[in-house]
């Protein structure tokens, strides 16, 4: 099997040419038609329906073990994150809940059989995933959206454009480009469920996704976000957006499995979602080669189950590659990762923004910059990483139809198997990778900073990676006809590359001349950042301020052996 999806992969061409295309677009459905306002209408009940569906999912995989046990240790894990990690937005009763549970919890004695035990807290599980629900799910608004829809593209403008009292204007469509496989998305729609996952670099990055898809005419979509970042604003802004809640200091069983249930329930009934399979930012601000597998996974349970109740209803994985010159939070970002890799080399700088001051700020800079950002949404594949026609079908490497069904067919039924699904998971897992690699459009200031790092690992062979950052200003410089000439070679490269279809290009990168290139990287690469990543000299020479930011930006391209190509033979 995963030779044939490699095959399927290898024989796919996608167009070599960016055609950013023109926003937004025509809603393919009607707002009161949407499966999330749908869903919304139908919270409590969804709730209840969720709740017994999770908690028969947990008694199913804890057959073998005692629930009074397991609650227990769910116990134990909720009482030391409230005293050890209480943050703003937990609920006042948070810790009398807990205590209730605790109180309420029956072990098996000489009064009570074994039986009423289990049964008993079967009853205290249902309360427990009842209550993880309340705090998870997402209430979709209408009027709310719709005051997004006409708020974001104006507050993008004005952003763009608030200095351009002496330049002409800017339109929207040129700094937030927005290509990719759009019509085929749109066409899928009606057959089944969207599932857009998108690489993740930027806190911002969830909003930008949902805007994209609303451009191009998508209907809302749920997604997840931490609610470490709720506050009164954004806690009643987010949920009728579409968003549920995440809350990464809850690890227990029950909590994940809860999650795992809602997302699945949600594709099942057509809610499109958004999540983010990498799990968190990539720190080193490369491309994400490993992904996590629990809410992926989640996917092929939804399309196995439809399969099961023979539902007229396919799941679509879509990959979406997000693409800046900066990065804002980069800084902390790529310390982070040289803190986990040099241990004691390195510190933690404080997270990126917090509060609604601050997330304003954020997002002023992040779009008052007047660099591109480029979103691309990716050839969509079913869940097991085959492409689809028009009509939703799988098809080979041949470009003939596929049985999905027939993947989850055991005994000649279909039948919910999690070590199947879970290979399944894996196997798609890897097509996402790949995806991201072929989906990635390489800018300008990825490029030159790609090539500048290189150009100093050649120049100083002895040095490791630690060695290098710690170069003192008067090494830290590049001879321009060096660097426009690594610059060439490294461009020639990514030509070859486009032509295969295994990397797409900026217009600049491709068809502006190297001085344009080069000016044009620089000019943008870390646009906001106070220390720059690469800089022009007095001496016309490329030169870095900040080195661990330039390694930042230059892991944008890792993973395509450019490295190799670097000539520095002549450099003294």
């Amino acid at each position: 099997m995963a030779e044939e999806i490699e095959k399927i992969i290898e024989s796919k061409k996608v167009p070599i040419d960016l055609q950013p295309v023109n926003y937004p677009m025509p809603t393919v459905e009607e707002m009161t038609s949407w499966p999330i306002h749908k869903l919304s209408q139908e919270r409590e009940e969804f709730m209840k329906y969720a709740s017994e569906f999770t908690t028969q999912l947990i008694i199913n995989k804890k057959r073998k073990e005692s629930m009074s046990e397991a609650i227990a240790k769910v116990l134990y894990l909720e009482r030391m994150r409230i005293v050890n990690e209480p943050w703003k937005v937990d609920p006042p009763d948070e810790l009398d809940f807990w205590n209730d549970i605790r109180k309420k919890l029956l072990r098996k004695s000489l009064d009570q059989t074994e039986e009423n035990v289990k049964e008993y807290n079967h009853g205290l599980l249902r309360r427990i995933t009842e209550r993880y629900l309340r705090e998870i799910m997402s209430n979709f608004k209408i009027p709310t959206y719709k005051m997004a829809q006409k708020f974001l593209p104006k507050l993008f403008s004005t952003i763009l454009n608030a200095s351009s009292f002496f330049r002409s204007k800017k339109r929207l469509q040129d700094k937030l480009q927005i290509v990719g496989d759009v019509d085929m998305i749109r066409t899928l729609v009606p057959q089944g469920t969207i599932v857009l996952v998108p690489t993740h670099f930027s806190n911002l990055d969830s909003i930008l996704v949902g805007w994209a898809a609303d451009q191009i005419g998508l209907s809302a979509f749920t997604y997840g976000a931490g609610i470490n970042l709720y506050n009164k604003i954004l806690g009643y802004i987010f949920p009728r957006l579409g968003a549920y809640g995440l809350d990464r200091r809850k690890k227990n069983v029950f909590y994940l499995e809860t999650l795992k249930a809602y997302s699945q329930l949600n594709m099942e009934r057509r809610v499109h979602s958004i999540f983010f399979p990498g799990g968190t930012r990539s720190r080193s601000g490369a491309l994400e080669g490993k992904l996590k597998m629990g809410l992926l996974g989640t996917a092929i349970d939804a399309q196995g189950s439809l399969f099961q109740s023979k539902a007229d209803n396919k799941i679509f994985i879509v990959p979406v590659v997000l693409n800046y010159h900066c990065v804002l939070e980069a800084k902390n970002l790529i310390n982070s990762h040289l803190e986990r890799t040099g241990k004691e080399l390195y510190l933690i700088e404080k997270k990126a923004f917090g509060g609604i001051f601050k997330f304003l700020k954020f997002f002023w800079k992040f779009f008052s910059s007047t660099s591109e950002i480029v979103v691309n949404f990716g050839q969509p594949m079913d869940v097991l990483g085959n492409f689809v026609n028009k009509e939703g079908q799988s098809l080979d490497k041949r470009g003939n139809v596929v049985d999905l069904r027939g993947y989850f067919v055991s005994g000649g039924v279909v039948q919910n198997d999690q070590q199947r699904n879970a290979q399944y998971t894996k196997m798609l897992s890897k097509q996402i990778v790949k995806r991201y690699a072929r989906e990635n459009v390489v800018l300008s200031s990825h490029l030159v900073a790609h090539t500048a790092f290189n150009i100093f690992q050649k120049k100083y062979p002895s040095l490791d990676l630690y060695g290098i950052l710690r170069l003192p200003k008067e090494d830290r410089v590049i001879a321009p006809e060096v660097f426009e000439k690594n610059i060439d070679l490294l461009r020639n490269r990514l030509l070859e590359l486009n032509q295969a279809s295994k990397v797409r290009l900026s217009n600049v990168v491709k068809n502006g001349s190297i001085q344009e290139l080069i000016k044009h990287g620089i000019d943008n690469i870390g646009i906001f950042h106070v220390q720059k990543a690469l800089f022009i000299d007095k001496k016309q020479q490329i030169n870095s301020e900040d080195l661990n930011l330039l390694l930042y930006y230059h892991n944008r391209l890792l993973g395509y052996h450019l490295s190799e190509y670097i000539e520095v033979k002549n450099i003294k």
